[in-house]
């Protein structure tokens, strides 16, 4: 009795506790994993490769780890914005010098200078400009608002300052040299882009489809690098565009030199006044269509 019940029983039902052969090998890395720590970032890797071969982690969830790993061993240098790209308020400008910069950059943290960009006097968030909308700008002072900046080394890692980031909630820092001298900024998105990959908010998209903005009924807000074919298809205008291919370019021609703040020029039906401009290039101008000009 006792054999028939042996020789009865399913060879299915005998094995099914037992791994594959190909689950063996990936269970033999894994229970090694355990038992031994990885020697090497790479067999680290290979271990959770195999788990995403094995669809136990997603492709994404992969990419997530390798980028949390990547950032362990990176510094702040790697991927700071580098001094000559950093958007900067003066200590010494007026509302009506500074805004047009932060509403073209679509930034919401702007370090604030004093004589030169090595003199950090701290940092600007666009939302404590707020209140200038509802009390006006005739007691506007920049000491009441700028937060304290937070200095960093370029050899700082950045796993270290992710977690300063998080535990001191700040979002910005400034990156300075061996020398003391200012070399760039990071932002916590800075970072987080290295794990998930490129972070797109409304400003991003804003930025790539909209160079126009209509601000009265014939006054608009335009990006100088807007293409003038975009200018022409949205006025239905005629500028030409055989020698210059962006708006900056034909009012830099009109005018002869590189404009400042306030000068202004005439191209065709429009007026276009400088709104920003450092000592390479005009950024930002308001245009005026006049409407009884033939």
């Amino acid at each position: 009795m006792a054999t028939s019940m042996t020789t009865d029983e399913p060879p299915s039902s005998r094995s099914s506790g037992k791994p594959r052969s190909g689950e063996k090998n990936w269970l033999e890395k894994l229970l090694g994993a355990f038992s031994a720590e990885p020697k090497s970032r790479d067999e680290l890797l290979d271990i959770i490769k195999d788990a995403a071969e094995n669809q136990l982690v997603d492709a994404e969830a992969l990419s997530i780890i390798e980028g949390a790993l990547d950032v362990s061993s990176q510094q702040v240098r790697e991927i700071m914005i580098p001094r000559s790209q950093m958007v900067v308020v003066s200590l010494q400008d007026k509302p009506e010098e500074f805004l047009p910069k932060i509403i073209e950059s679509g930034h919401s943290r702007f370090p604030v200078i004093g004589e030169s960009v090595d003199d950090i006097r701290g940092i600007l968030l666009a939302k404590d400009l707020l209140p200038l909308v509802l009390k006006g700008v005739e007691e506007f002072q920049f000491e009441d608002i700028i937060r304290p900046a937070n200095i960093i080394p370029e050899s700082k890692r950045l796993n270290i300052l992710l977690r300063e980031f998080r535990e001191n909630r700040y979002h910005m820092a400034v990156v300075i040299d061996e020398y003391g001298g200012v070399s760039g900024v990071v932002t916590i998105e800075d970072i987080l882009e290295e794990i998930v990959g490129e972070i797109e908010d409304e400003t991003d998209e804003e930025e790539a489809d909209s160079f126009i903005r209509k601000v009265g009924d014939n006054d608009y807000i335009v990006k100088a690098l807007t293409p003038i074919e975009d200018f022409n298809h949205y006025f239905d205008s005629e500028l030409s565009d055989e020698e210059f291919d962006t708006v900056g370019g034909l009012v830099m021609q009109s005018f002869g030199h590189l404009p400042g703040r306030d000068e202004v020029t005439r191209l065709g039906n429009f007026t276009f006044r400088v709104l920003y401009a450092d000592n390479r290039q005009v950024h930002l101008l308001r245009v005026s269509r006049m409407m009884n000009a033939e």
